[in-house]
């Protein structure tokens, strides 16, 4: 009985550590957490979008984080499309993109390019690995994978 109390107690502890929380405030803290972020200056090829459906098409999605005018820029492409918006990286993890805008090509997976700028607006967390990165919506759900470019 004690070690199944014990048990409960770590995952109740665990899933606590998960929990989505308000929107953050941008701060100075938060100017630090982006100074020293590993996300900003490489180019990031997408790899999955959600936990294993790889990008079939030609273009390969990608983004990278970059300094314009004093502010963390996203940059990129859908796939299809050229994309940009604001980038606040904050302490904890955070990855949030606002005001993501794409050029509006036709194009012949538009449904999936437009499926990248969702899980790059929905995206509130990221985690490093080597040269993986993981974004995570505000449920903890995983929203795509990305790999360093070399």
């Amino acid at each position: 009985m004690r070690k199944g109390w014990l048990i409960g107690a770590v995952l109740t502890g665990l899933l606590a550590g998960c929990s989505s929380a308000p929107a953050p405030d941008y701060d100075q803290d938060s100017a630090t957490a982006t100074e020293a972020s590993p996300v900003i200056g490489p180019r990031w090829n997408l790899l999955l979008l959600g936990t294993n459906e790889r990008w079939d098409h030609a273009n390969t999605p990608y983004f990278e984080a970059v300094r314009q005018g004093g502010e963390l820029r996203l940059v990129g492409s859908n796939g299809c499309n050229r994309i940009t918006g604001e980038l606040h990286l904050e302490s904890g993890n955070r990855f949030i993109v606002e005001n993501l805008a794409s050029t509006r090509m036709a194009c012949p997976h538009g449904d999936d390019a437009q499926r990248v700028d969702a899980m790059l607006s929905g995206a509130y967390r990221y985690l490093i690995d080597h040269d993986r990165l993981v974004l995570f919506g505000r449920d903890s759900r995983v929203l795509g994978g990305f790999r360093r470019a070399n």
